[in-house]
């Protein structure tokens, strides 16, 4: 149901609303003020789709977890760097047997750390969740996207999260895995499917900061590159399943993989929260009294 299509909506119950939470590593985090928005206006999306850290976050908003319980569940895994690398290494030693038999792996198992940052009651099965989530990974093999909607949950985050490189492919289910960004970085077609009225939030970043600089680490240079190619196909996404609202939170301050910056990160999206509240506020009720243009794009 794309742009018009969406324009019919039972006003009775209201919109039944999409949301896309877009790949973005430790930008991702800027999800969380929205989520708490949504909440405090007392909507529920009908359906989430998420890439990469939005598959995580958004696998915990449709377990049921409230934006105050996402935001303090990630102070309390993310908050320091002493926090982050204790999980970290715990996940790849798994003890002195896993030392001497596996050694150290340059690489890391995008699966262990699904298990190391999630809560201990995360459902197993998308059939747990209290919303339909559509989960969004790359098969490496035969270069399209996999959507997993069914089936065990946990490897089908640790495929959507595999940064190429940083994290070990992920096997499942007759897949081999990478992150969802590499083809589906805001994954509006899925939030899309049998929805009224569609959200995303893409948080890759814009260049703003990048622009006066000359010199650049090569770790900068692979993260940004790679930020490129998910800004092109979100434009191409965006052409084919216009949101009828998007957010583009400016996160350029924050490195793509300093998630023990999450206090800031949160903090600084929070900014925008009663904006949104309002936007969203007055395209719910514009949309439920048949006043709403097709298309509407707003950026935060």
């Amino acid at each position: 149901m794309r742009g018009a299509e969406r324009g019919q909506v039972n006003t009775n119950s209201g919109p039944r609303i999409g949301v896309a939470l877009g790949g973005g590593s430790a930008r991702g985090l800027t999800h969380i003020p929205y989520i708490e928005a949504m909440d405090e206006l007392g909507l529920k999306p009908h359906s989430i789709s998420g890439t990469s850290i939005g598959a995580l976050i958004g696998a915990g908003w449709a377990a049921g977890m409230t934006g105050k319980e996402l935001r303090e569940h990630s102070f309390e895994v993310l908050g320091t760097l002493r926090i982050i690398a204790g999980k970290l290494w715990a996940t790849q030693v798994r003890g002195l047997g896993g030392l001497l038999k596996n050694g150290i792996s340059m690489q890391l198992d995008a699966a262990s750390i699904v298990d190391a940052f999630t809560p201990p009651s995360f459902p197993k099965e998308f059939k747990d969740l209290k919303i339909p989530l559509h989960v969004v990974a790359t098969d490496f093999q035969s270069w399209h996207q996999v959507v997993f909607n069914s089936g065990l949950l946990r490897p089908a985050i640790a495929g959507s999260i595999a940064i190429p490189s940083l994290f070990k492919p992920v096997v499942y289910n007759n897949h081999v895995l990478v992150d969802g960004g590499v083809v589906n970085p805001l994954p509006l077609d899925q939030a899309d499917i049998d929805t009224d009225f569609l959200i995303g939030i893409d948080v890759v970043g814009d260049p703003s900061i990048a622009l006066a600089r000359t010199e650049h680490k090569a770790l900068d240079i692979w993260f940004g590159s790679a930020q490129i190619m998910m800004h092109s196909l979100t434009a191409h996404m965006m052409a084919a399943y216009p949101p009828d609202i998007y957010i583009r939170p400016h996160v350029a301050n924050f490195g793509a993989m300093e998630f023990w910056r999450v206090r800031e990160i949160v903090t600084h999206a929070e900014a925008e929260k009663d904006r949104f509240k309002r936007i969203l506020t007055s395209k719910v009720e514009d949309y439920i009294q048949g006043k709403v243009e097709p298309v509407s794009t707003t950026r935060t």
